[in-house]
Parts: C-alpha cells; structure tokens; sequence
C-alpha cells in the first residue's frame, strides 16, 4: 500500500517543478523581448564586449565629444 506523505510528496515535488519550468520560461521570453530597456539602449552589444577589447576594435557606443552641463 503506498504511503499517502509520500503520495503528497511525490505530487507537491511535480507541481513545485511544473511552476518553476514555468517561471523559467517566462523570464527568459521576457528577456528576448524587452531588449531595450526604457532609455532605448540595447544592453546585448555590451555582452561582446569582453571579447572585442582590442585598441583596434569599434567601440559598442559612440560617445559625445559635446560636454553636458
């Protein structure tokens, strides 16, 4: 005869899972689609920059010579 606790266990242990699966994928299609963040920039250039830090390389963002005040 089974045991009911590991009854309870077993079914709380595949609906926590299920709920997390979920989660899962809804972070990561929040992710791909809001790139941008609220001041437009898109933070997914900045994430080659490790690999491209060469003198001779392109910058990821330009900068502005014109001094803010």
């Amino acid at each position: 005869m089974v045991n009911v606790a590991n009854m309870i266990s077993g079914y709380g242990y595949v609906f926590a899972m299920g709920f997390l699966i979920v989660i899962l994928y809804a972070y990561i299609y929040h992710l791909y689609t809001k790139k941008k963040n609220a001041d437009g920039l898109d933070y997914e250039d900045y994430s080659n920059m490790a690999l491209k830090d060469d003198l001779n390389d392109t910058p990821v963002a330009r900068r502005s010579t014109d001094k803010k005040k």
